[in-house]
């Protein structure tokens, strides 16, 4: 099927390879004019590293028109970051058309910044919005169109908005994902399948020391101790227990089992921590007050879910804790500013009218 991967980061190029080693018809948009220019001379190809081997891909198209990108395709693709959302919502708003499926893996809840801008630019097409709790691949870019797909994900539960249309959005995203996608209801529950600010704020903030002082650092290697673990799993239970308090059931896909050499099989797998710390590509020079870990996952993440927290009346001390001694080592307020139900603009809506508008989208 045709579709449109939006970004140029590791996300964005193993999708765009990937999809286009399975045979579909890929078009790559970024904002990057003169990395476009040279994809193009290079022949708009990417190599894809995988268990299997190297493959050599053809993309479609490599653009900087995202009107361009997105005609005609069935699924449009977006794994850039969070803080990039609002501004590439901004300028596919106007083109989207009937029947178009919009996928964000993950998001942060960023499928309704894409919706609500939708429909504040008046765009009254049957589009629907998706997010996921992870990026469907482990990937590295080892070359600027080359990259390394350490793992992929082998479940992917996925919220859409509006829910009256998950059915047509799994159905659409099945075909890029065969036999991976797992519905589990709206566009809310999506965001808070992100593992991201689970995962990655007691390994960056609990690992501040040998950040600073090596020059690389393995932190799912070296950094996942004992003591990070329990503090990892009680993160987590916060966020099971915000899904619970808003009515959302299980499986919950907690991260134990991301660890876990058997029982349940977690996003990625059994055995996938292994891979990924074994790959070596996780060894990295890690700027700790500018890593997206701390800014994305620690910063935006969980200033989201404590916010969640809030309007379902549930107690997340280490969320709270995160927050502000994320912010101390950067030296701002991570309890002010971050992404927010209101600073959404939902935050005017109580809970039967915020989960009404998740359920039967906008109606004019």
């Amino acid at each position: 099927m045709k579709i449109a991967v939006l970004g140029g980061g590791n996300g964005s190029f193993a999708a765009a390879g990937d999809f286009a080693l399975q045979g579909h018809d890929v078009r790559l948009w970024r904002r990057d004019a003169e990395a476009v220019a040279a994809h193009k001379a290079a022949g708009s190809r990417i190599s894809v590293k995988n268990a299997q081997g190297t493959h050599d891909t053809q993309l479609s198209l490599v653009t900087t028109d995202i009107a361009a990108a997105i005609e005609g395709v069935e699924l449009i693709l977006c794994p850039a970051p969070a803080f990039a959302q609002p501004d590439i919502a901004k300028q596919i708003a106007p083109h989207l058309k009937d029947g178009q499926v919009v996928y964000l893996p993950p998001a942060t809840f960023g499928a309704m910044i894409f919706a609500k801008t939708a429909h504040d630019a008046g765009n009254k097409a049957k589009v629907a919005f998706a997010e996921t709790g992870t990026l469907p691949w482990l990937a590295r870019k080892h070359g600027p169109f080359e990259v390394a797909i350490t793992i992929r994900a082998k479940r992917l539960p996925t919220g859409v908005f509006p829910l009256s249309l998950s059915d047509h959005a799994c159905q659409v995203i099945d075909k890029a994902f065969p036999g991976v996608i797992e519905p589990c209801g709206d566009a809310l529950s999506g965001a808070l399948m992100n593992a991201g600010p689970i995962i990655h704020p007691p390994l960056i903030v609990m690992n501040a020391g040998p950040l600073e002082h090596f020059p690389t650092w393995d932190i799912h290697k070296e950094g996942t101790q004992v003591s990070i673990r329990r503090v990892t799993d009680q993160l987590d239970c916060e966020r099971i227990a915000i899904r619970e308090a808003l009515g959302y059931h299980g499986p919950h896909f907690p991260l134990v089992h991301h660890y876990n050499r058997e029982g349940e099989e977690w996003m990625y797998g059994r055995g996938s921590h292994d891979r990924l710390t074994d790959s070596g590509d996780w060894r990295e020079n890690i700027v700790l007050t500018e890593h997206r870990y701390m800014r994305e996952d620690l910063r935006t993440g969980l200033s989201f879910f404590l916010s969640c927290a809030q309007l379902a009346g549930v107690e997340t001390p280490l969320v709270k804790a995160f927050l502000a001694i994320g912010g101390a080592i950067c030296g701002e307020n991570f309890l002010q500013g971050g992404r927010t139900l209101a600073s959404l603009g939902f935050g005017d809506l109580d809970r039967n009218a915020l989960q009404t508008l998740l359920r039967e989208g906008y109606v004019a």
